[in-house]
C-alpha cells in the first residue's frame, strides 16, 4: 500500500528516477499516483501497480550520487570565476553581479536553489508560486521586486498519449510559463534589461523563447535537473554587461546540457566598479 509522501520508482522505466507521491487518485477501475521527481522538474502519472517503494538506503545512495554531480559542477563554475576575479583584483575593480528573482512552483526546489545562489555569492529572492498562478501575479511581483534576472520554473511534462510537440495542449505547465513570460515582457520588453529563464521538464522550448524568454527548456523534451536554472543564472549574473554570454559555455556547465536547456544571445548582468574601497 502506498501513501502520499512515499519515495518510489517506476517498473516500466527500469526504476531510473525516484519520485515522491503527491496525490493518489481512484477512477476508471485503476488507482494512479501523481508523482514529482525528487531531483528532476517532472510531474508524471503512474498506476500504483507500476510503482516500487524505495527504502532509506536506496534513497540515500540516489541522493548522494546526485549531490556529487552537482558539487563537481559547482566546483568548475567557482574555479572559472576565480580566474576572472583575479584579473579584476589586479586592476582594483569590484563587482556587482546581477540580482535574481526566482519564482518556483515547488517550495522544496526553491529552497535548494536559494541556498545554492547564496553559496555562489548571488543576491536572490525566491517566491513560491504555483505554475498556474505565475501568469496572474508576475507583473505585480516584478513591480514590487526589481531584478536583473527572472527565473520562472516548477514542474512540467509532456502528457502521455499526446503526439503534437508544438501544441501547448500537450504539456502540463508550458502554457503557464509562456503566459508568464508574455506578462514579464509587458513589464520589461528589453531582453538585456531583464533576462528570463523559463520552463521545466519537457517544456515547449520553442514557444517559450518566442514569447520572450532568453533561456528555456527543453529543446529535446527531456527531463531537466532542479539546478539547471541555477547554473544558467550564475553565468549570466557574473558575465559583464558589455559581453555576450557564451551560449555553448553556459549550457555545457548545466547538468542536462543542450538536450535540456538552450537560449539566445544575451548580455551579462555583471557591473564592475572602480576604485575598490579599502573599507
Amino acid at each position: 500500500m502506498f501513501d502520499v509522501g512515499d519515495i518510489v520508482a517506476r517498473h516500466s522505466h527500469k526504476q531510473d528516477l525516484f519520485f515522491r507521491i503527491v496525490q493518489i487518485r481512484a477512477g476508471g477501475g485503476e488507482r494512479t499516483a501523481l508523482l514529482k521527481g525528487i531531483n528532476t522538474r517532472l510531474l508524471a502519472d503512474a498506476p500504483l501497480n507500476d510503482l516500487v517503494e524505495k527504502n532509506s538506503s536506496e534513497i540515500a545512495h540516489y541522493q548522494l550520487k546526485d549531490f556529487q554531480e552537482i558539487y563537481n559542477k559547482l566546483k568548475v563554475v567557482v574555479n572559472q570565476r576565480k580566474v576572472f576575479q583575479e584579473k579584476d583584483e589586479a586592476e582594483e575593480f569590484f563587482e556587482i553581479p546581477g540580482r535574481v528573482l526566482h519564482l518556483d512552483g515547488d517550495e522544496d526546489y526553491l529552497n535548494q536553489c536559494l541556498k545554492t545562489y547564496r553559496q555562489l555569492g548571488l543576491e536572490a529572492k525566491g517566491i513560491c508560486v504555483s505554475e498556474t498562478e505565475q501568469p496572474k501575479l508576475i507583473y505585480r511581483i516584478l513591480q514590487e521586486n526589481p531584478t536583473d534576472i527572472l527565473v520562472l520554473t516548477g514542474h512540467d511534462g509532456f502528457i502521455h498519449g499526446k503526439k503534437d510537440f508544438r501544441s501547448l495542449d500537450s504539456y502540463r505547465s508550458s502554457r503557464y510559463f509562456v503566459q508568464s513570460v508574455i506578462e514579464a515582457r509587458r513589464f520589461q520588453p528589453n531582453r538585456d534589461a531583464l533576462v528570463i529563464f523559463a520552463g521545466a521538464c519537457q517544456s515547449n522550448y520553442e514557444t517559450i523563447l518566442t514569447a520572450g524568454a532568453n533561456f528555456a527548456s527543453s529543446p529535446k523534451r527531456v527531463l531537466i535537473h532542479a539546478f539547471d536554472p541555477v547554473f544558467i543564472v550564475e553565468r549570466i549574473a557574473y558575465t559583464p554587461t558589455d559581453t555576450l554570454v557564451s551560449l555553448k559555455e553556459v549550457i555545457k556547465h548545466t547538468v542536462t546540457g543542450t538536450d535540456g536547456v538552450g537560449g539566445i544571445e544575451t548580455r551579462g548582468q555583471l557591473r564592475r566598479g572602480y576604485p575598490r574601497s579599502p573599507y
